[in-house]
C-alpha cells in the first residue's frame, strides 16, 4: 500500500482547511491510530464526507490531486470532482453522527464534513 503523492500535486494551493473541532477530532484520530490522510468522497450518499484513512492503508491514485495539508495531514480529491469543485475553498469541520463505514471516524459520534465557499472566478482572457 502507498501514500504516494499524486503527478498533479502542483495543485496544491491551500484549497483546504479544517475547523478548530476537526484539528482537535483529527488529532485524536491520530494519536489512535498514527498518520492518517483525507480522501474526499464522491459516491452519492457520502458526497460531502472527507474520507479520513491510515496512510499506510489508503492507495492515492494516479488520478487524484492533493488539495493541501491540515497540519501533517494531506487532503486529496479525486481528478474529477476537483475539476468540479476546482473554484471552491473546502473546510473540513466535524458535526454529529457516523462517519463513513471504513472512516476512522465511524464509531465516535460525531464525523467529519466537507463545507465549501466558492472562490472568485476571473473571467478569461
Amino acid at each position: 500500500m502507498s501514500d504516494k503523492a499524486s503527478s498533479r500535486d502542483t495543485t496544491s494551493l491551500g484549497k483546504v482547511s479544517a475547523t478548530p473541532e476537526a484539528i482537535r477530532l483529527l488529532d485524536e484520530i491520530i494519536a489512535d491510530h498514527g498518520p492518517v490522510l483525507f480522501h474526499q468522497s464522491g459516491g452519492c450518499c457520502d458526497g460531502s464526507s472527507p474520507m479520513c484513512y491510515p496512510r499506510g492503508d489508503f492507495i492515492v491514485g494516479d488520478r487524484d490531486v492533493l488539495l493541501g495539508t491540515i497540519g501533517d495531514t494531506p487532503v486529496y480529491i479525486s481528478e474529477s470532482q476537483y475539476e468540479a469543485w476546482k473554484h471552491t475553498d473546502l473546510t473540513i469541520d466535524v458535526v454529529a453522527g457516523r462517519g463513513g463505514m471504513f472512516s476512522l471516524d465511524n464509531g465516535r459520534e460525531k464525523r467529519f464534513l466537507t463545507r465549501s465557499n466558492v472562490c472568485a472566478v476571473a473571467p478569461d482572457p
